[in-house]
């Protein structure tokens, strides 16, 4: 080991480092910088052992390409300390101007999404969402030729978050709504502004005194729609479809026995999809990530555990598992499914591609609007199987059976479908209520009498 010093007297002196490897000796730079130790490696070495293997000496002959001498290795030493220095004081550069100017909101809402990620386990598709409010304007999208509009980030982006005030959001809001953005799309854009000042409020983040989005309006929405569905009826007749291959429209003349035969298995399936789907409230990402191991046929029950969101398989919306029981017609789906004669182990999924693969989401969607259509219904998303499930079993059963049904965080998620449409005891009732009066002129001669 050699300690060599570099040209400047304000930089760290190195020490050349001699280490042997696998393919031979090693020069390594070492050096200290703010009380931190520095590592590089330098190159190969131009050295051999000494006869007796006690230390290294310079090999004979011309040093080859790519291998050092002490000198040239003394000279890179001396390059690799000069350049990390200078990478090191333009970092120490940034975080001076960073700490002046303050932490922007974009580097905040980046430490947010981080947050959200590894501290509180969001899912996919809500980093999705978020990562797309949260876009650069003009990043292109990920899927298709269009482009973020970027308004936060446009907004917002390079202001340091201590500076940003109250009347700085409501002005950014107020603008949104001349612009014709809809009051929900309005409130979206304000929870997110709210939860990254709230996120630097922290005392563990940027410990900013107050939240500048708590001091604006939240804009009123219109009441949400009235729930539609199908009945019982309907859904039999959009599976029927599916069965029946209508949704695919002409088929070529020209298909194989084989591939008519798969096909035929795929539209069955896609049947007892949309069957399963009214039947047991499940989402769309709760189904397609079903595995024979979650249904216990003989008992009648099946656990939910399992959910794809954006493509990636994890727990359920509400982070728990649920424990459902299976009506006649979900059961009889199931049983149906089993029979097919492949893909039926613990560890298949029930609905899954040819090959047994995870089906896709879109590709589902897009079929059950053509069951749909050829079917001749009203034009309702597959969404509207799940309202069936609630709405249905509301006509039955009290709002907390229906809550942990449906897998529901919050009982006023629920409600909705407690008033979806009356139950047929609710007629019962109102008859009752209102049932034939006696006449005014009878009334006065009974209180005569």
């Amino acid at each position: 080991m050699e300690k060599v010093g570099n040209s400047k007297g304000n930089e760290p002196t190195g020490a050349l480092l001699v280490v042997e490897r696998s393919d031979g000796p090693v020069y390594l730079a070492k050096w200290r910088r703010s009380g931190r130790q520095v590592k590089r490696r330098v190159g190969p070495a131009w050295l051999e052992r000494t006869a007796d293997g006690s230390r290294w000496t310079p090999r004979r002959g011309r040093v080859q390409e790519g291998y050092f001498d002490e000198k040239r290795a003394t000279v890179r030493m001396a390059e690799l300390i000069a350049e990390h220095d200078q990478q090191e004081q333009a970092i120490e550069a940034r975080e001076r101007e960073r700490r002046q100017r303050g932490v922007s909101f974009r580097e905040v809402a980046a430490e947010w999404i981080e947050y959200l990620q590894r501290e509180r386990g969001a899912k996919p598709s809500t980093l999705s969402d978020y990562g797309y409010m949260l876009a650069e304007p003009g990043a292109p999208h990920r899927r298709g030729k269009g482009k973020s509009p970027g308004v936060l980030m446009a907004a917002f982006g390079n202001r340091p978050v201590a500076k940003v005030t109250t009347r700085e959001v409501a002005e950014f809001l107020r603008k949104l709504d001349s612009e014709g953005v809809s009051p929900r799309s309005v409130n979206k854009y304000r929870q997110v502004l709210s939860a990254i000042f709230g996120f630097a409020c922290r005392v563990d983040t940027h410990g900013l005194p107050s939240n500048p989005v708590a001091g604006t309006t939240k804009r009123r929405e219109p009441p949400a729609a009235v729930l539609d569905f199908y009945e019982p009826e309907e859904v039999e007749m959009i599976a029927s479809a599916a069965a029946q291959g209508s949704h695919r429209g002409a088929q070529p003349a020209s298909l194989s026995a084989e591939e008519i035969t798969l096909r035929a298995r795929e539209d069955a399936q896609d049947g007892e999809l949309f069957r399963l789907a009214a039947y047991t409230g499940l989402r769309l990402g709760e189904l397609i990530a079903l595995r024979w191991r979650d249904i216990d046929l003989a008992a009648r029950r099946m656990v939910v555990h399992r959910a794809v969101s954006a493509g990636v398989e994890g727990p359920t919306k509400s982070w728990q598992a649920r424990f459902l029981p299976l009506a006649d017609p979900a059961a009889e789906a199931l049983e149906r499914l089993r029979a097919r004669g492949e893909h039926t182990s613990r560890e298949d999924y029930i609905f899954c591609s040819r090959l047994g693969r995870r089906l896709d989401p879109s590709a589902v969607r897009r079929r059950f609007k053509a069951a749909r259509d050829a079917a001749s219904l009203r034009p309702l998303r597959f969404h509207a199987l799940r309202h069936a499930a609630g709405s249905l079993i509301a006509r039955h059963a009290d709002a907390r059976f229906v809550q942990e049904f449906l897998g529901h965080s919050r009982i006023t998620t629920t409600e909705r479908y407690m008033h979806a449409k009356a139950r047929p005891e609710d007629l019962e009732r109102v008859n009752l209520a209102f049932a034939a009066r006696p006449s005014s002129e009878q009334t006065r001669t009974k209180a005569y009498r």
